[in-house]
């Protein structure tokens, strides 16, 4: 097995490969989860990890016994976290997965922490790495936990200790837990085979070379795409994984593209559906019921005799009536109490090598078929999705190398238009390409570029550039054109969340000079500044609009704000009770919040039960249906807030964030104000795709109670009020300085409200 990728749950942020300790027996894991098993000094025994250069058994601090592990980091150590890690097949049965042990940390800038990683053949299905806990700076011996249930379809488990950012930290007598139990006296059992694991004719490469596509062979590949996808959710030996349908598609592509006509294409694929095996009439067959309906199955090519002739769309009929009743697919699952599709049989093949048309082909099939048939915003996609399967074939299947199937597939799942969907794995290759940037931040404000910030103090002011500059043009190419250029690769719900991305990564380039056009204070000025390593700047610089500072203060004795990039669920009653008496509450959600406080928080602020949302989710039995739940509501609790409330959100707001300022507007008189928000709400769905390349998409359609949407749309404000390029050279929060006139009253003087609204 190769190495797999440590995936930090944070603003989709994938971090560089680790490769931990492999055939560890579990025999042996007691001494060396306690680290006595070292005899010198040197790196932890039994342990991987890296980079090898920060990571130390030491003899000196321990929590107990004679060794401890430590990680030490500075501000020249390699990358952006040190780990130790060890994985292990998961050949045991149980409900949950504890790691546990003793953590010292001094001077650590970010956080260090426990992590656990559960992986299915198609990626991770469970995670944890004590983020959101923040154990940072100096903190003496403590005993840490971290639990996961453990996910029937994980493979293996791939575990231990991390510290991100500067500091060091000690790790002493771990402990690994399955249902209380140590691992090492958990018995063995052998998981039955599925097709995955006993078809492996195309391991190493699909065999499948295309130099060149005419039309006619586009427009049978984008037929068999639509016949593989239907198949794989509606045929009862697919549906129920008798094939390695990837494989399956492998062995019939070639007589597809080597069809001199339509009526070749056709037969191919009709012998090919005769190969899967009878289709029984069915005794009891599934039905697609009415009630709650929100969005049918968009199936009436089957009956098209022209598109695909009268013993193909006799076959495709012939399946769809007698498709699965029970709703158990083999490639796809709903997430128990959460509805969003479950993809963790879908293969990532990370080891083969590009390129390979086959391969490649298979990536946009299995993405063009999600979409059609799991993705519950398919009627706000926009164009035609059948055209977008024909635009991208030839880009994406004649892809000379790995970069630019990287950068077509990007492309295509642009055109989702769903902030959550992005080529995750691979923004490294997405335009500007490069390992260095500007220690500055960027963002649209005015329609233009404009420095909003640095992402390194020292380095950023001594690029010359200030607070307030529009930037023009880099190297030579006016940022219009820069953006129009880079725009296709960049997926979002909409334009200011395109843009907000956009910005963050436009003076990424070669290490080195990089010449400026800047506008500053109206005059025109040039500025020629360094591109530094991506590694030593701040990576959360920019990412929120709130106050820096804790989560709660009041700004004024009338004015109380809480930030949710820094909330506790375990303060919620805490906020409330500091907040009393003031007129009015805001609550910044230009952030994602740290913990999920939707209700912890919110039944505070209403005082009768509340509807604020309602899902709509799929259906097993009827692949591209979608139907509505019920509405969810807050329930009122004490303390009570009884003041004005005023929500804050921009483009930085997404997902989360957005879920949440649903659920607060829903208060008696809660107002929203600033502007668009990124659109994408809903669980997110992962999918694996070959080359070891990773997207998502929004699982799951949320709504208001009455049905309106929020996808592409976002949280539209009460009161729409954006930054000035002025206010940024002042250094002023202008959406804050609103929501404290809609508190305080308009007559407030300005210069009173600028005072009150000044970090």
């Amino acid at each position: 097995m190769g190495c797999t990728r440590l995936r930090f749950a944070i603003a989709f942020s994938f971090l560089p490969v680790i490769c931990p300790a492999q055939g560890v027996r579990r025999s042996e894991l007691a001494q060396i989860l306690n680290f006595e098993s070292q005899r010198t000094e040197g790196f932890p025994r039994g342990w991987g990890g890296g980079p090898r250069e920060t990571i130390f058994a030491d003899n000196n601090i321990v929590h107990s016994g004679k060794w401890a592990a430590r990680l030490d980091r500075d501000a020249e150590s390699a990358g952006k976290f040190s780990t130790i890690t060890i994985g292990i097949p998961v050949d045991f049965t149980g409900t949950r997965i504890e790691l546990r042990g003793f953590l010292k940390t001094e001077n650590v800038s970010e956080y260090a922490g426990l992590w656990m990683r559960e992986d299915s053949d198609g990626g991770s299905v469970a995670f944890d790495n004590m983020q959101n806990r923040e154990l940072k700076g100096t903190r003496e011996w403590t005993e840490y936990s971290i639990v996961l249930p453990l996910r029937s379809e994980a493979k293996n488990l791939v575990f231990g200790v991390l510290s991100s950012g500067t500091g060091k930290m000690w790790a002493d007598d771990l402990q690994l837990l399955v249902d209380g139990k140590p691992i090492w006296d958990v018995p063995s059992v052998e998981r039955p085979k599925t097709s995955l694991d006993l078809d492996h004719e195309f391991d190493r490469g699909s065999g499948i070379g295309i130099n060149e596509l005419s039309k006619m062979q586009i427009d049978n590949l984008a037929i068999l795409g639509k016949i593989w996808g239907f198949l794989k959710y509606h045929h009862p030996a697919i549906a129920s994984g008798e094939h390695h349908w990837d494989y399956d598609l492998f062995r019939v592509l070639p007589q597809v593209v080597a069809a001199t006509d339509l009526a070749a294409a056709h037969a191919a694929m009709h012998k090919w559906i005769g190969t899967l095996g009878n289709v029984n009439e069915c005794s009891k067959c599934a039905s697609l019921t009415e009630t709650d309906l929100y969005m049918k199955p968009e199936l009436k090519w089957i009956g098209d005799e022209k598109l695909l002739g009268a013993e193909l769309s006799a076959d495709l009929r012939r399946i769809f009536r007698n498709r699965l009743v029970d709703g158990n697919r083999f490639f796809v699952s709903l997430n128990p109490g959460v509805g969003n599709p479950v993809f963790d049989r879908e293969l990532a093949y990370p080891g083969i090598k590009f390129p390979d048309a086959g391969f490649q082909i298979l990536a946009l099939y299995r993405l063009w078929n999600i979409i059609e048939y799991w993705y519950p915003y398919r009627d706000v996609v926009g164009e035609s999705w059948d055209e977008r399967l024909t635009t991208f074939l030839p880009r994406i299947a004649l892809a000379k190398n790995r970069d630019d199937y990287q950068r077509e597939l990007m492309a295509f799942i642009a055109t989702i238009h769903d902030t959550h969907a992005n080529l995750w794995s691979s923004l490294q290759v997405r335009p500007p390409v490069g390992s260095c940037q500007l220690p500055v931040v960027v963002r649209f404000v005015e329609d233009s570029a404009v420095v909003s910030g640095y992402s390194q103090a020292e380095a950023g002011a001594a690029t010359g550039l200030k607070i307030g500059d529009v930037i023009l043009g880099l190297d030579g190419t006016p940022v219009k054109q820069l953006v129009n250029r880079w725009s296709p690769y960049y997926a979002a719900s909409n334009e200011p969340t395109r843009l907000r991305d956009i910005a963050r990564s436009m003076t990424r380039g070669d290490c080195g000079p990089s010449t400026l056009e800047v506008r500053r204070e109206g005059q025109m000025v040039t500025v020629k500044a360094a591109r530094v390593s991506s590694d030593t700047l701040e990576r959360q610089a920019g990412m929120t609009h709130d106050l820096s500072g804790p989560a709660f203060r009041r700004l004024s004795t009338d004015v109380a704000y809480l930030k949710l990039s820094a909330v506790k669920i375990a303060d919620a009653g805490h906020y409330i009770d500091s907040a009393k008496n003031t007129k009015g509450l805001v609550i910044d959600i230009r952030n994602y919040p740290s913990e999920f406080v939707v209700f912890a928080l919110g039944s505070l602020l209403v005082d009768k039960e509340t509807e604020f949302v309602r899902f709509t989710a799929g259906d097993l039995s009827n692949p591209g249906a979608f139907h509505w739940g019920a509405p969810l509501s807050l329930r009122p609790q004490q303390p009570h807030y009884t003041g004005k409330i005023v929500i804050l959100v921009d483009e930085t707001s997404l997902s989360q964030a957005e879920y949440t300022a649903m659920a607060f507007r829903s208060a008696p008189g809660a107002i929203v104000i600033g502007s668009t928000t990124a659109g994408a709400d809903g669980n997110v769905s992962a999918i694996p795709l070959p080359g070891g390349l990773q997207t998502m998409i929004s699982g799951i359609g949320v709504f208001y109670p009455d049905k309106k949407p929020t996808q592409r749309i976002g949280i539209v404000p009460n009161v729409e009020i954006k930054p000035t390029i002025a206010g940024l050279r002042a250094g002023r929060d202008e959406v804050l300085e609103e929501a404290l006139r809609q508190i305080l009253g308009p007559n407030i003087p300005a210069a009173q409200i600028e005072a009150i609204a000044k970090p």
